[in-house]
C-alpha cells in the first residue's frame, strides 16, 4: 500500500507545471520578450527620429511659403496656421553666414531647456534620447536642429512642446508593446509545443520508464517502448531498453543465486552430517586387507575431509566464499595421480567400451608453487569435463580417447595444459565459458566448474584460458601435440615467484 502514493507523487511532479514543460514555457517566453525589448527601444528610437525629421520637413516648406510672399511677409494668422500644421513654436533657418527667424508664435515666452542635433547623433545618442523624453517633465521646449532638403540652407532649426512628441512615443510604443506581447505567445507557444513534442514529452516517457522500472523491474510492462525515431531521442530509448532487458536479467540471476544459496546452505547442513557419518566408515576401510582398498581408502579420507571444510565454510559464511591460497612448493605427478584415481580413469569406460587414457608428460620430480588443494580442484574440474565429454563421444577415426596433462615452468610463470583428443568447445559455449551457470561444455552440466576453475586461478594471480589457435612462439606451444589434440585445449597460467607479504 506505500507503494502507490510514492509513485502518484512521482508522476505529479513529472507532469506538473514545476516540471520541464512549465519551465519550458515560462522560459520561451522569457526570452521571447526579452528579445522584443532589445528590438523595442531601438524600435521607439527611430520613430522618434522619423517624426522629427518630419517635423523639421514640414517647417523647411512652411519657409518656402514666406520666399513666394512679399517682402517675405505673412500676417499674424497664416503665421500662427503654418506653425500649427508644423507643430512648433519658433521656425528658424540658416543660409551661409545668416541665420533667419522664419516663424515665431508671439505668445511664447518660455525657456528652451534642452537642444538636439539630428546631424551628428549616433544610435546610442538616439536610444539615451528615448529615455530622456519619456522620462522629461511636462510641457518641456526642445530644440531640433536637422539638415535640410533640397540644399535650402546650412540647417533648420525648430522648437516645439515635448509633450507632442512624447504622447506620439506612447502610443507608438503600447502599440508596438501590445503587438510584442502577441507576437510573443503565439511564437512561444509555437516553440512550446514544438520543443514538448520533439523533446519533452519523450524525455518525460523516458523518466518515467526509469521510475516505474526503478519501483518494480521484474515487470516487462515497466520496460520501455522505444519509438521508431533515428535521432538521439530514439537512440536513448533503444539503449534504456537494452539496459533494462540487462538489468532485469541480471536482477534475475541475483535471485537465483540468492535462493540457491540459500538452498545450498540448507543441503550443506545435512551433507555435513552425512559426510561425517561416511568418514566413519572410511576410517574402517583402512584396515580392509584388499591392497586396493587400502590405497584408496586414504584418498577417499582425505576427499571427504575437503567436502566437510567446504559445508563448514558454505554454513559459516552464507555462501562457498574461497579461502585465499596457501601455496607452497610439492611435487605435482603425485597430485595429477590424485586427480586421475579422484576420476577412476582406469575403470571409465567411453560408448565404444574403451578406456580413457591419462597421459603426462610431466617428470616425477617437478615442482609447482601453489595452493595444493586448490590446484588439485582446478585440474579435476577441466579433467572431469574432459572425462564426461569422451565418456560420451563415439570417434570417427578409432582414435583411443585420452587426456594430456603437460607443465612447463619458464621465468616467472608456470604453464599447465590440459587437452582432450574430444569434439573440443562448442562455439555458444565459448562465449560464456568461464561464467556461472552458463559455461556448460556438455548437456545437464551446471557450467559452475570452469567458473570456479578461473576464480581460483586468479586468486592465484593466474588464469585459464581455451587455446584456439596454438602460436609457435608461445613458451608452452612445444609441449602440445597439434596433431592428436584436436579437442579442447586448456591453459592455466600461474605465477612461479612468492609474493612479498609485506
Amino acid at each position: 500500500m506505500s507503494d502507490k502514493p510514492t509513485n502518484k507523487a512521482t508522476k505529479t511532479k513529472l507532469w506538473g507545471f514545476g516540471g520541464l514543460s512549465g519551465r519550458l514555457l515560462l522560459l520561451t517566453i522569457i526570452f521571447i520578450l526579452l528579445g522584443e525589448f532589445l528590438i523595442f527601444v531601438p524600435s521607439l528610437a527611430n520613430f522618434r527620429n522619423n517624426w522629427l525629421n518630419e517635423k523639421l520637413a514640414k517647417a523647411q516648406i512652411a519657409s518656402l511659403v514666406l520666399d513666394a510672399s512679399p517682402d517675405n511677409m505673412v500676417d499674424e494668422a497664416l503665421e500662427i496656421e503654418l506653425l500649427s500644421h508644423v507643430g512648433a513654436e519658433i521656425v528658424a533657418l540658416k543660409r551661409g553666414d545668416t541665420r533667419q527667424l522664419i516663424l515665431q508664435r508671439p505668445t511664447n515666452n518660455k525657456m528652451i531647456e534642452a537642444s538636439f542635433d539630428l546631424r551628428d547623433e549616433s544610435v546610442m545618442q538616439q536610444i539615451m534620447a528615448v529615455f530622456d523624453a519619456l522620462l522629461a517633465p511636462e510641457n518641456r521646449l526642445i530644440k531640433i536642429r536637422g539638415a535640410t532638403i533640397f540644399d535650402a540652407g546650412d540647417f533648420v532649426e525648430i522648437v516645439i512642446d515635448e509633450n507632442m512628441m512624447r504622447a506620439a512615443m506612447w502610443t507608438y510604443g503600447k502599440n508596438i508593446m501590445g503587438l510584442s506581447i502577441i507576437l510573443s505567445i503565439i511564437v512561444a507557444t509555437m516553440i512550446y509545443w514544438a520543443l514538448n513534442w520533439l523533446l519533452v514529452r519523450p524525455i518525460k516517457r523516458i523518466t518515467q520508464s526509469i521510475v516505474d522500472f526503478g519501483q518494480d523491474p521484474d515487470q516487462s510492462k515497466n520496460m520501455i517502448v522505444p519509438s521508431k525515431r533515428t535521432d538521439e531521442v530514439g537512440t536513448a530509448e533503444k539503449q534504456l531498453l537494452q539496459m533494462q532487458h540487462e538489468l532485469q536479467n541480471t536482477l534475475k540471476e541475483k535471485n537465483r543465486l540468492a535462493a540457491l544459496g540459500l538452498a545450498v546452505s540448507k543441503i550443506s547442513h545435512d551433507l555435513r552430517n552425512m559426510l561425517s557419518s561416511t568418514q566413519m566408515i572410511s576410517d574402517r576401510l583402512q584396515n580392509s586387507d584388499d591392497p586396493t582398498v587400502a590405497r584408496l581408502a586414504p584418498k577417499m579420507e582425505a576427499a571427504l575431509d575437503r567436502a566437510i571444510n567446504f559445508c563448514v565454510r558454505t554454513l559459516k559464511y552464507g555462501q562457498a566464499k574461497e579461502e585465499e591460497p596457501q601455496k607452497t612448493f610439492f611435487a605435482l605427478h603425485p597430485l595429477l595421480e590424485d586427480v586421475a584415481d579422484t576420476l577412476s580413469l582406469d575403470v571409465l569406460k567411453t560408448a565404444a567400451d574403451e578406456s580413457i587414457a591419462w597421459d603426462l608428460n610431466v617428470d616425477e620430480d617437478d615442482i609447482i608453487y601453489a595452493d595444493r588443494h586448490q590446484l588439485f580442484r582446478i585440474i579435476l574440474n577441466i579433467s572431469r569435463n574432459a572425462a564426461d565429454i569422451l565418456k560420451n563421444h563415439q570417434s570417427v577415426s578409432q582414435i583411443t580417447p585420452r587426456i594430456f596433462i603437460c607443465y612447463l615452468a619458464k621465468q616467472d610463470m608456470q604453464y599447465l595444459v590440459v587437452a582432450d583428443n574430444g569434439p573440443g568447445v562448442m562455439d555458444r559455449a565459448k562465449q560464456s565459458l568461464f561464467n556461472a551457470f552458463q559455461g556448460s561444455m556438455r548437456p545437464g552440466g551446471t557450467g559452475l566448474g570452469l567458473a570456479i576453475s578461473q576464480e581460483l586461478a586468479q586468486a592465484h594471480g593466474g588464469n585459464i584460458k581455451l587455446i584456439e589457435d596454438l602460436q609457435g612462439d608461445e613458451p608452452y606451444a612445444s609441449l602440445i601435440e597439434p596433431k592428436a589434440m584436436k579437442g579442447a585445449i586448456f591453459l592455466i597460467e600461474l605465477p612461479n615467484k612468492i609474493e612479498d607479504k609485506n
